[in-house]
């Protein structure tokens, strides 16, 4: 599984930092989503698929995923 982010996209509501801390976090300044890992490990998958559902801004792209 890869993922991408658009920050331009995300609107801070940090649904993916609640859904999957270990591969999300939050800016600071503005709260824009910050992507700590590119390629999870397989035990974080399933928390990865929910943080993109419950995106609210779809800011969250996943590829490679079954």
């Amino acid at each position: 599984m890869k993922i991408t982010v658009d920050e331009d996209k995300c609107c801070g509501a940090g649904s993916c930092v609640l859904s999957a801390p270990e591969v999300f976090d939050q800016r600071d300044e503005d709260g824009v989503v910050v992507l700590l890992d590119p390629e999870p490990a397989e035990e974080l998958h399933d928390a990865v698929r929910e943080a993109a559902q419950v995106c609210p801004a779809a800011a969250i792209v996943l590829s490679g995923t079954a």
